[in-house]
């Protein structure tokens, strides 16, 4: 049995939807506690989830968002780094990932893989001591930094770019470049994958699944085994997907998601989900999770 853990989130403010509700919700019920930071405050949290002032992690200084899908995805990998140097009893966790059991590590290495070649950072621990967060940081703290797994050709065009004063930011890279994919490296690098979890540990219902459970009739049990720690909902998509398919908003009773809402006491019609969203809630790289 590991030492206990405290779970740590970011939300960049405003209110929470149903759906960051039930999952924030599923930490308090299974007992772990909960730390949900914010830069500009939350109105609607769950009971039992702290409230923390994320410029005490990494001040705001702007936003990095991703060029094409606009998403905070940047900005969130990197406070999740600092967050993980700062506490040595937290393991981050995306607001859409669900907690079927609490988190607990021996080693402080908390994550999975997502494929067979990938591993996801929407649920991470890693020790204060990790040669991988310590190249995570570095790597992070250069916004132009070319990444060492590109392939050569494409390594000397960015550094062609950047000797001639035009460098690339992070921004205009691929998706995931701080986040899946440098995580991948990395632990790869260091030797530290050894510690990965399978995948139905913490991603049970791999992305291309991720209808399921939306999907009335679904049985959790089909995926969830007594190996899963948490579901991850792959966020930005499933809600993409539930306001493209569901007239309400609202998933339907029978679903995964549905289930779960009202085990947990989720009242969709309080927090809906928000509106604009991306034209094609299918076109994403895998490991998008934010």
């Amino acid at each position: 049995m590991g030492k206990a853990y405290r779970i740590g989130a970011l939300w960049i403010g405003g209110s929470l939807s149903y759906l960051e509700q039930l999952c924030l919700k599923s930490f308090v019920d299974a007992g772990q506690p909960v730390v949900l930071y914010t830069y500009e405050g939350v109105t609607n949290a769950p009971k039992g989830v702290e409230l923390a002032d994320a410029n005490d992690i990494l001040p705001q200084t702007g936003f990095l968002r991703h060029a094409r899908t606009g998403s905070p995805a940047l900005h969130s990998d990197v406070f999740r780094y600092h967050m993980l140097a700062r506490h040595d009893d937290m393991i981050w966790a995306d607001t859409d990932a669900y907690c079927v059991k609490p988190f607990t590590t021996d080693t402080g290495h908390f994550y999975a893989w997502e494929s067979r070649h990938g591993l996801n950072g929407g649920v991470l621990g890693l020790p204060q001591d990790s040669e991988t967060l310590a190249a995570l940081l570095a790597f992070t703290s250069d916004e132009f930094a070319i990444p060492d797994w590109f392939d050569e050709a494409e390594k000397a065009r960015l550094q062609a770019l950047k000797d001639a004063g035009t460098p690339v930011h992070a921004a205009e890279m691929p998706w995931g470049v701080w986040g899946p994919a440098a995580l991948t490296h990395y632990l790869k690098k260091t030797g530290e994958v050894k510690f990965a979890l399978p995948r139905v540990a913490l991603y049970p219902f791999h992305y291309k699944d991720r209808r399921m459970m939306l999907r009335p009739g679904v049985d959790m049990a089909d995926y969830v085994t007594d190996e899963t720690f948490s579901i991850h909902f792959y966020g930005r998509r499933m809600r993409a997907r539930i306001l493209s398919t569901e007239a309400s908003g609202i998933p339907r009773p029978r679903s995964v998601i549905g289930k779960l809402l009202k085990k947990h006491g989720i009242d969709p019609t309080l927090a809906p989900l928000k509106r604009p969203v991306l034209p094609d809630p299918d076109r994403v790289e895998e490991g998008e999770a934010v």
